[in-house]
């Protein structure tokens, strides 16, 4: 039955990506990041569910009359490029590049379908239909987590979707985190008083879901989320208070285990996971600097620990680092990249929450500037000890807050049709109440 319902899903948006090619970006999209295919037991399992989406996505590109433009839309668009530019030149004069062919081509399908999802979405609906997707395709699994979170006691841990990016529990941990402030984005936009509830509760299960995950990672970024919105909040004493309360409801389901874990935190040295870090970031910082270019996207590999790693006997491991692990594997050049890639995406969202905020048109492009950074500041805290350097949910942020730079910029709610309240409207379309 799920194969049936999978199939029929990918076959009906690809048929309408013929079209219109956004809707091939959003199957694109639900595929990559939740891995709905992966919790079938049939042929959907093994089908080539996200190549359909990606060709029937190109060729609507090519036949369609939908609005098209360059994907070149702002400064993080070139930076994505450059840093395109050069995995690829480290792939081919890496240690393996016909072993790391496959992971080469899984990094620039995902990064070349974000250049063509730059260039077909182009309005609110488009950019508010990605948040949508994207946020509920991980709050779905997040939802499903924080019941099994509460109901078992929080005894056992949460894990992602097999044979995807976030399969471990602390890349998923961090992926749910990530999701909350997107869904608090949506909830800004939704004005029936019981989808604010739902997407409450929506929340507040990722966020039991990702303390389920016992990643010590998921932790920090969490507390480095609550941080930020509670030092932008416009009452520091209020915000404190439902913060600590907040978080002091969901500790109390956790179980002892659970404690036992965070505790290490303090206690690294006698923890052999951290040491397996520690020695992974110093092998690549190290090897960084007899490889400018990195040694491809395999930089665990025992023979460069033995010669470069401070702690060569716990044995080859990867990176656990969104930063050491595109140093090893792209050298100093292709951190400096990717650091910059988010820093201007980063920046993007700050002039969306500092100018758009002053117009009432584009007060969602303000909402949505805000709540990207807050997202992004629980990835690079999180992503510090966790490898998902190449995971599509940051990349589809990025490709949000470009668009609704764009659209902000160009002035586009003049030229846009007013979406009124229906059965069929997308939640977060229709217009404001007047005052």
């Amino acid at each position: 039955m799920r194969d049936i319902v999978v199939l029929a899903i990918v076959f009906a948006a690809a048929l309408y990506a013929f079209r219109h090619p956004w809707i091939g970006i959003m199957l694109w999209t639900w595929l990559s990041i939740m891995n709905p295919h992966r919790y079938a037991f049939g042929i959907a399992y093994e089908a080539p569910v996200a190549a359909l989406a990606a060709v029937s996505t190109f060729v609507g590109l090519l036949m369609t009359k939908d609005q098209r433009a360059s994907p070149f839309k702002g400064a993080p668009v070139a930076a994505l490029v450059l840093f395109m530019a050069w995995m690829t030149l480290s792939w081919l004069l890496g240690l393996d590049p016909d072993l790391d062919y496959l992971q080469w081509v899984k990094v620039m399908k995902i990064d070349t379908m974000v250049l063509i999802g730059l260039m077909v979405l182009h309005s609110k609906k488009h950019v508010v239909a990605l948040a949508w997707v994207s946020a509920g395709s991980l709050a779905i699994l997040g939802i499903k987590g924080g019941l099994f979170t509460l109901l078992g006691g929080a005894t056992e841990r949460v894990w992602g979707p097999p044979n995807s990016f976030i399969e471990d529990n602390n890349e998923f941990g961090l992926a749910l985190i990530m999701t909350v402030p997107i869904l608090r984005f949506l909830q800004l936009q939704v004005r029936d008083v019981w989808g604010k509830r739902l997407l409450l509760v929506a929340m507040l299960l990722c966020a039991m879901a990702a303390l389920g995950t016992q990643s010590r990672g998921a932790l920090l970024a969490i507390s480095a989320m609550a941080f930020l919105l509670w030092w932008r909040g416009k009452s520091l004493a209020v915000g404190g208070v439902v913060i600590l309360l907040t978080a002091v409801s969901l500790l109390a389901f956790m179980s002892d285990s659970w404690f036992d874990r965070m505790n290490t935190i303090d206690n690294y040295q006698q923890d052999a996971s951290a040491l397996g870090r520690l020695g992974a970031w110093s092998s690549a910082w190290n090897l960084a600097f007899d490889y400018p270019f990195g040694v491809g996207f395999n930089a665990a590999r025992q023979e460069l620990f033995d010669k470069y790693s401070n702690s060569p006997d716990v044995g080859a491991r990867a990176a656990h680092s969104i930063y050491f692990q595109v140093l090893g594997n792209h050298g100093f050049g292709g951190l400096v990249l990717f650091l910059l890639l988010w820093i201007l995406t980063w920046r993007c969202a700050g002039w969306l929450r500092a100018n758009a905020a002053k117009i009432p048109e584009a007060q969602w492009c303000a909402d949505l500037g805000a709540m990207v950074q807050v997202s992004l500041f629980g990835y690079f805290v999180g992503g510090a000890f966790l490898s998902l350097a190449y995971f599509d949910f940051p990349y589809d942020l990025m490709m949000m807050v470009v668009v609704a730079r764009v659209w902000v910029a160009s002035k586009a709610w003049k030229r846009e049709p007013t979406y009124l309240p229906g059965r069929w409207t997308l939640p977060g379309l229709t217009p404001p109440k007047p005052g």
